[in-house]
């Protein structure tokens, strides 16, 4: 889990010359931020504690794993079909990650302290200004940042319209955007199940089964001058395209 020795680079090397007005900007070059010691034995235990327990329970299963970079800021963006999704997304990854969770999660009395304790940032669910200077923050500290731009589960299993407030968040990145999709949690726990339905290793498999497609990092700079509606867009399906990997990955 611990990081690898080289960087990669945040920003292009072709990348032309920034606008006056946002040469401010972040995020290049940036440190890789690093947890403390028992911050890291903790996300470790659970890393490994949740990786057997969903591999067994639910087949899981994961590809594109080096398109995250190992070191400095990246901003990951994922579809979210269930309370799993943090969870399958941290599985997928090699470095620690920092998610972003609606600030009422941070209110229950169990919930609210074991998510805080595995770096999530509490952020509201409108993702106005205010949240985009708390993801901005996270990443100009070199975190690994995981956002779900459709602002909410989704209702049907497809991927929802992404926030309009995501594309203010997206003209200001200076670093890799890594598309992510989850394919089965949907099926496996969606927002109209009280309970999670298995999948187990040994059976024969339902559509509960999940997995993880992670995609080639995007540069940030080819949407500055895009429209927001045709960035989301983009973005949407950059998402989609992961969520097919992802379902054909499954076992079936």
């Amino acid at each position: 889990m611990n990081p690898a020795p080289h960087s990669t680079p945040v920003l292009a090397p072709t990348a032309p010359p920034l606008p006056p007005e946002q040469r401010h900007s972040p995020i290049v070059p940036a440190p890789t931020a690093r947890l403390p010691w028992l911050s890291r034995l903790w996300y470790n235990v659970a890393y490994w504690a949740m990786w057997t327990t969903f591999t067994l329970a639910y087949s899981f299963r994961r590809r594109g794993w080096h398109h995250i970079p190992r070191t400095g800021p990246v901003l990951i963006i994922a579809n979210h079909q269930s309370m799993l999704d943090p969870i399958l997304v941290g599985l997928a990854s090699r470095r620690y990650l920092s998610f972003l969770a609606r600030h009422t999660l941070f209110q229950q009395l169990l919930l609210g302290p074991l998510i805080r304790s595995l770096n999530a940032i509490p952020i509201d669910r409108s993702f106005g200004k205010e949240g985009i200077q708390t993801v901005l923050h996270a990443l100009e500290t070199g975190h690994a940042v995981v956002m779900f731009p459709e602002g909410e589960r989704t209702h049907s299993g497809e991927v929802q319209p992404l926030k309009a407030g995501v594309s203010l968040l997206i003209r200001r990145v200076r670093c890799p955007i890594v598309p992510v999709g989850i394919a089965g949690a949907y099926a496996a726990w969606n927002r109209f199940r009280r309970w999670p339905r298995l999948a187990p290793l040994f059976v024969p498999p339902t559509d509960a089964t999940l997995a993880v497609s992670i995609g080639p990092p995007l540069d940030p700079l080819r949407y500055l001058n895009m429209s927001r509606t045709q960035m989301l867009e983009e973005l949407r399906q950059a998402i989609i395209e992961q969520v097919q990997k992802a379902q054909r990955l499954r076992r079936q």
